[in-house]
């Protein structure tokens, strides 16, 4: 592994940023950067250390994960026949990566989120349910053939329809 030390450039952010705002950035070599293959990266901070990986596709995604043996989820979001979001949940590892096919965020399963979490995606699937509190939850789980409540069981019964909107979801498991 190549390690090379680097100065952070701080600069007075413009636009519509606050007074005071700066922005920061790291000069990356060339070289390396042409070695990933992929200009889109993934920052994250432990609270010690910024690391930068590239994005992973969702071809790669899924080949790493399914070789590993892992029980993937692929769920399918559409707007009524057109498909606006790809998700691939690993449901052994917990990882989420998700593909949009539309402009419009509003009509994605996980709206502007480009690195959602499963938290995210499980909040998703609840919002596409009848509400936890709702009147007559015990006939409605019992009418779709569950005994209790839970999101995953209840969109692969329902597809996730809701009576006020045209979304619904397509849910495939592969393993």
């Amino acid at each position: 592994m190549e390690t090379r030390r680097a100065k952070i450039i701080s600069g007075k952010a413009g636009g519509t940023a606050s007074s005071g705002s700066a922005t920061y950035k790291i000069s990356l070599p060339s070289s390396w950067v042409k070695q990933l293959d992929n200009n889109e990266v993934t920052l994250s901070f432990d609270g010690n250390r910024i690391t930068i990986t590239p994005r992973q596709t969702m071809e790669g995604f899924l080949s790493s994960h399914l070789s590993e043996g892992h029980k993937i989820t692929v769920i399918r979001y559409y707007n009524f026949d057109q498909l606006c979001s790809l998700i691939y949940a690993d449901n052994t590892t917990h990882e989420i990566i998700v593909e949009n096919y539309t402009d419009s965020w509003i009509n994605t399963a996980l709206g502007k989120n480009d690195s959602p979490s499963w938290d995210d995606l499980e909040e998703f699937l609840e919002e596409r349910c009848i509400p936890r509190t709702r009147a007559g939850l015990k006939h409605y789980l019992n009418a779709i053939g569950l005994v209790e409540y839970d999101p995953w069981d209840i969109v692969r019964k329902t597809q996730g329809r809701m009576a006020e909107d045209d979304q619904w979801l397509e849910i495939e498991e592969l393993r």
